[in-house]
Formats: structure tokens, sequence, C-alpha cells
């Protein structure tokens, strides 16, 4: 393998023919600069998919209220249904939910003073477990708890833009700022990265408080839940039974798609994972084929390579070199032709990505940058693109080298 006559006769053949020798290396490396391309395309859609999920719990429902538009029980359609704290309550104790809230909605913006400092928020009412909902990060104090809720206390966690306009480098913790003419205590401070920058701007409150405070009764407009680690079809019978919770309590068909919306993130998903996952995978194999094309080219060239030194061949053997040897040669140069040229255009490859050229080009041709995002290639993936190239540059080097071997040294030395 390491015999210096070898690798200088495989330098002086490669030599003697450079233009087929760059052809030849060139569509190796431009396959696997493809392979690995293609392995970042995948990965770049599917993080921005995973990062268009990531304001929001990716194991949680959604149920809102709607109007029905099917007669039922002899009620006629049109009737809008309404949620209450019973729903909630109710919901809360069905097995598999892990975390549930409820809100009310409370629509526009709000005037928000704190002594000589005045701007516009919006504010959220909820119960305690919508942080989790929301996987926002409380950063200082905590969130609203169910004292807070039981005792209807006028208490508020405000977001990091909040308290940048409204406090500046002052801690507002146990400060009591102004909503439309009530005072609220506050008691936290949040960011949320992964929200858009309306989600800093928020300033949530205890959902039995709004109620109070904006005459909402014991009304609720929406409930969320998550499910823990239930999986798809998990999650699908949880939300079968809140529709026959709801659908009963309330008296309106089930199967009527207007009276009830449902959205049910773990299903909504697991339908983008494996759509991107299936899309990874048909890349994936087409860079491969690309690769092998390359390969091919290899091997034909190879094939060329045995057939030109036909009579060298022949006097190798007449003096005593074994078949071994001669395959031995030519295993050499073709996996040192294939692996060289395959290092070229994984290196070209993983600069094209590392580098931000990529996400540059597909922001240039006005691809939504949130639906493609941070493009990398695993170094797994680049151990098993190089294990592949080695194979292949085997196979390339092997057939005609066991063409080669076969040939009688009488019959090669009549070669012309």
């Amino acid at each position: 393998m390491f015999e210096l006559d070898k690798w200088q006769e495989i330098f002086y053949t490669m030599k003697q023919n450079k233009l087929r020798s760059i052809i030849t290396a060139f569509n190796v490396a431009w396959g696997i600069f493809i392979l690995i391309i293609l392995m970042g395309f995948g990965s770049g859609f599917q993080n921005g998919v995973e990062h268009q999920f990531d304001g929001d719990a990716t194991n949680s429902i959604w149920v809102s209220p709607g109007q029905t538009s099917k007669p039922y029980n002899g009620i006629k359609p049109g009737r809008n249904i309404q949620f209450t704290d019973e729903d909630y309550e109710a919901i809360k104790r069905i097995p598999g939910v892990e975390h549930i809230s409820g809100r009310y909605f409370l629509t526009g913006e709000f005037t928000v003073h704190y002594k000589d400092k005045l701007s516009f928020f919006s504010v959220v009412s909820c119960h305690h477990d919508y942080v989790y909902l929301e996987k926002a990060q409380v950063t200082s104090g905590r969130f609203i708890n169910d004292i807070d809720q039981k005792e209807k206390r006028k208490v508020a966690v405000i977001g990091a833009n909040v308290v940048e306009v409204l406090f500046g480098r002052e801690d507002p913790l146990g400060k009591y700022i102004d909503v439309n003419g009530i005072q609220y205590k506050v008691i936290g401070t949040f960011k949320d990265d992964a929200g858009s920058d309306w989600d800093q701007k928020r300033i949530y409150i205890p959902l039995s408080t709004a109620q109070i405070a904006y005459g909402g009764g014991n009304k609720i407009h929406n409930i969320s839940l998550t499910v823990g680690n239930a999986s798809e079809a998990e999650s699908k019978i949880i939300e079968s039974k809140i529709l026959n919770y709801l659908s009963t309590k309330h008296n309106f068909d089930p199967t009527d798609s207007k009276a009830l919306r449902i959205f049910n993130a773990v299903e909504n998903y697991m339908q983008f994972i494996n759509l991107f996952t299936g899309i990874r995978i048909f890349l994936f194999i087409v860079g491969v084929f690309t690769l092998i094309a390359g390969v091919v080219g290899v091997s034909n060239i190879m094939l060329i390579v045995a057939k030109e030194r036909t009579k060298e061949i022949g006097v190798r053997k007449a003096i005593g070199a074994t078949p071994g040897s001669i395959i031995g040669l030519f295993l050499q140069e073709s996996m040192f032709l294939t692996i060289i040229a395959g290092y070229i255009g994984l290196v070209a490859g993983f600069s094209f990505i590392e580098s931000g050229t990529l996400s540059s080009l597909m922001e240039g041709f006005g691809f939504p940058m949130d639906f493609f995002r941070h493009p990398q290639v695993s170094l797994t993936g680049a151990i098993a693109a190089t294990l592949v190239l080695a194979l292949f540059g085997s196979l390339a080097g092997f057939f005609p080298a066991r063409t080669a071997a076969k040939v009688e040294p009488i019959e090669a030395l009549k070669d012309e």
C-alpha cells in the first residue's frame, strides 16, 4: 500500500493524463458537494419548520367555541357556543391533560402608566399554566399562581419590552402600574425569545381578575392545554374526550365542525416533521445517486486505463507480478483519486453551508427565512458520506482491476 514505486507510478499516470484526471476528480467532487448541499437544504427546511412551533408548546391542544351550523336536538343552527369556568374545571380533570389554561380575551391595546411614563400594551388574562403553553421564561419574580386566581388579585407579570419602556433600569418588582385606571402590582417579568416582538409587549393578569374587572362573569373565550409526552394517537384520544364533553355540555352535534374549533399542535407538528423527514431522505438519496454517477465515471476511466496498459500488465505478469498486486495497484489509484476529490467536495460543501452562502442564496431568491434556518450537516452525516465515498472508490477500481488481472501474459504482449 505504501510502496514508493507504486505511488510514483500512480502520479506519473495521472500526470500523463492531466485532463482526464481533472475531469474524473471534478465529477466525484461535484457529486459529494451536491450531496452535502442537499443535506444542508433538508436540515435548513426542517429547522425552519421547527422554529415556527417554538413560540408555543408543540404538545398542546387549543379549543375555541364557534357557532353551530347544524340543527341538533330540536335546536336550530346559528347558536353561539360559550365556554365557562365549569368547562375549564371539567377538562382539567380529563386523563392525559398536563397543563391547562383558559383565556378571557381583552381586545385592543391598553393605556399603561408608571409614574410619568405612558405607553400602550396588550393585556392577556389567563391561568397559571399559561406560561407552559407560551413557553415563556420568567426572568424575575414569579408567574401568576392559584392563590392569585382564587383571590382575584390585581397582579401582573410584564414582558421584557414593557420593563424597558416603563422602568428602564429600575427594578419593577413590587411596583404598581396603572392599566386603564386599574392599579396592578408587578409580581414578575418574563421574556419569550421564541415568540414575536408582540409577545414581549404583553402584560399577563389572572383570568378571574379580568372577569371581574371587565365584566366577564364566568365566561372563557378559549381553553388550551398540553398533553405531556402523549403520542399523536394519544393526543387524538384526549381531543375526542374534550369534544364529547363539550358537545354534551353545550348540546351541539359533535360532527359540527363550526361549533368548535380544535387545533391539535401534536398532530400538526408531527405532520410537518414527517413531511420534512421524508424530504430530507429524498434529498439524501438524490445526492447519493449524484455521487454514484461521479464514481461510475471513475470506474469507466479505470477501464480505459486498464485497456491502455494491457501490454504493461502482461509484462508485469510475465516477470512474476501476482493478480493481487495488479488489483492493488488499480485500487490504490482509484481510491486515491476518489478520496482526494471527495475530500475537496466535502470541504467545499461544508464551507458553502457554514459561511452562510446557502442561506444568503435562499434569501436572494425571496424564500421566507423563517422557514429556512441554520442549515447544517451533522458530523455523522459527514462520516457517512466519507464512508460511502471510500466504498464507491473501492468498487470503482475493483472491477477494472479484476479485468486487468485476468489478462494472460502472452495475450497481453500481443496487444497493440
